[in-house]
């Protein structure tokens, strides 16, 4: 509407005062052309407001009728300049000091950069003469006082078509398209990104990954390695594990032949006493129940037999007289319990003599061996299983360790394996085995004398009188037969010294009744030699 204001064009309120002379009186003329390209009288005529707006290279229509008269502001006046539009500002604020009643206020402009001749700017962006920029649109760059400022306003074109993007008017379906396109394609790539994190999390990578490792090797293991001497020997050996009525315990045997007989110590089967259990379990993890054949607590020895299994595996038997220090050997046991260990060393010493047992006073489960020594690391557990040599033949029953610690606290802790182990000659063993078999009992070899245990000097000290007034030499024995006087100290056996009255009941015991042995002693000061035979008597 008109509101009643002018119709004509209007003044442009941030002219400076022009200089040279001017016409006493107003005279039709065409429309004001500002300096520069020529600009439009009236601003963008919004879509619907009169038809298009004119192009930015054409000239501005001039309006019909006479150019209106600029109304006198009371205030001194130069000759032969134009009236000024506004009263000078007493202020002097520039650029021309604040709204007047014939001005509007400067539009707020955001300190951007002016865009390059002939970009495209966002709509919204007012040139010289415009209203300020509506809310949500960039702010251009804004300078009243240019001289060269272009007059035509600044419009926002779409692609291809130059004009006026109209006021309220939506994206084209177009970009409707690429935004809906954008959406869908960033949803797929999250998918199929989520997706191909998920693999490599759970296959570590987005290939398969395949380390380098060694050609196979055949399966089979050369007899004589420990390996192949395992494989052998595994089948014929159990795990025993024994229950009496006060006491249980666990130990290792081996097969002797294919009725069932399975050779082991006497103080593994000794907690079951005359009834309790003993189960053979074989390395397969097959089970069955033994019954005792018979045991010598002198030898530390004991048979005991399955019935009812087939496919028994029994062990071949070596010559321990033909061991070596330093052959290679190989120890099978269930230590602690853990069936089926194997360990490996060598033979560290021969001819050991020890005594095991007899932990309790007045007990008379003492042994004396003459021991295979090995650093085969052997443990509770171990006892009666085999030491094996390079064949793969039975040289040894294991049977007592060496320890740092006893295990004879309070707290009854076992000691362990500190490479000091020792086995009972096979051969020794062999022969008790078949008598324990054969008639339930074994035999011991014997000399006739009794012995001083007290006697600290070196050998094997003969009594002055035996037990309760009864002779230390036994009339008719072995020793009487071949000359042995009590009070005579024993040094040697088949040349090999005794230095205690335990050594030489070892040395003795190696032997089978009926061996003839060369004796060395002292009498007096003077060095005797004597040849004896040895006598029987039947263990316990």
């Amino acid at each position: 509407m008109d509101e009643g204001k002018p119709s004509g064009p209007k003044p442009k309120w941030w002219s400076r005062p022009a200089t040279g002379p001017a016409p006493l009186a107003p005279e039709p003329a065409p429309a004001p052309v500002a300096d520069g390209p020529s600009a439009p009288v009236a601003d963008v005529l919004a879509p619907g407001a009169g038809g298009p707006a004119p192009a930015a290279d054409t000239p501005a229509p001039v309006a019909d009728g006479p150019a209106p008269t600029v109304p006198e502001v009371p205030g001194p006046r130069t000759p032969g300049a134009a009236r000024p539009l506004h009263e000078p500002d007493e202020y002097g604020t520039p650029p021309y000091g604040g709204p007047g009643p014939w001005a509007p206020a400067p539009p707020v402009q955001h300190p951007a950069t002016t865009p390059a001749h002939g970009t495209p700017v966002p709509g919204g962006y007012a040139g010289h003469g415009a209203r300020a920029t509506a809310p949500g649109t960039p702010w251009q760059h804004y300078d009243p006082w240019a001289a060269d400022s272009p007059q035509q306003p600044l419009v926002r074109t779409c692609p291809g078509t130059p004009g006026v993007l109209p006021a309220g008017s939506r994206p084209s379906g177009r970009r409707g398209s690429l935004l809906v396109g954008a959406v869908l394609l960033a949803l797929v790539a999250g998918a199929i990104g989520g997706g191909v994190g998920a693999y490599v999390e759970r296959n570590g990578g987005l290939t398969t990954v395949h380390l380098p490792q060694a050609d196979g090797v055949p399966a089979g293991r050369a007899p004589d390695s420990v390996a192949g001497i395992a494989a052998s020997a595994l089948p014929g050996v159990v795990t025993l594990h024994v229950s009496g009525s006060e006491e249980s315990g666990t130990g290792t045997g081996f097969v002797l032949d294919g009725q069932g007989h399975i050779l082991t110590n006497n103080h593994v089967v000794a907690p079951a006493g005359q009834s309790g259990d003993i189960t053979v379990t074989f390395s397969g993890g097959e089970s069955a129940s033994a019954e005792v054949v018979g045991t010598d607590s002198g030898y530390d020895l004991a048979v005991v037999k399955v019935s009812g299994v087939s496919g028994l595996r029994p062990l071949a038997l070596g010559n321990s007289d033909n061991v070596e220090v330093g052959d290679p050997v190989v120890a099978i046991g269930a230590p602690y319990d853990l069936s089926n260990t194997v360990t490996s060393g060598i033979i560290s010493a021969k001819q050991r003599p020890i005594t095991a047992g007899g932990e309790e006073a007045g007990s008379t489960d003492v042994s004396y061996v003459d021991a295979l020594q090995t650093d085969a690391p052997i443990n509770p557990g171990n006892s009666g299983g085999p030491l094996l040599d390079a064949q793969a033949q039975v040289i040894g029953i294991n049977s007592a360790i060496r320890a740092a610690d006893t295990g004879s606290s309070g707290t009854g802790a076992q000691a362990g394996s500190i490479g000091l182990g020792f086995a009972i000659p096979i051969n020794q063993g062999k022969r008790v085995a078949e008598e324990l078999i054969n008639t339930g009992k074994a035999t011991h070899p014997v000399i006739g004398v009794t012995l001083d245990m007290e006697y600290l000097g070196d050998g094997a000290k003969v009594n002055t009188g035996g037990e309760g007034g009864s002779a230390a030499v036994t009339e008719g024995g072995p020793g009487d037969l071949a000359g042995i006087r009590p009070g005579d100290v024993i040094t040697a056996v088949d040349g090999v010294r005794v230095h205690n009255g335990e050594e030489l009941i070892v040395k003795i015991r190696a032997h089978r009744p009926g061996d003839r042995l060369v004796l060395k002693l002292t009498r007096g000061g003077k060095e005797l030699s004597m040849t004896l035979t040895l006598g029987s008597v039947t263990g316990t």
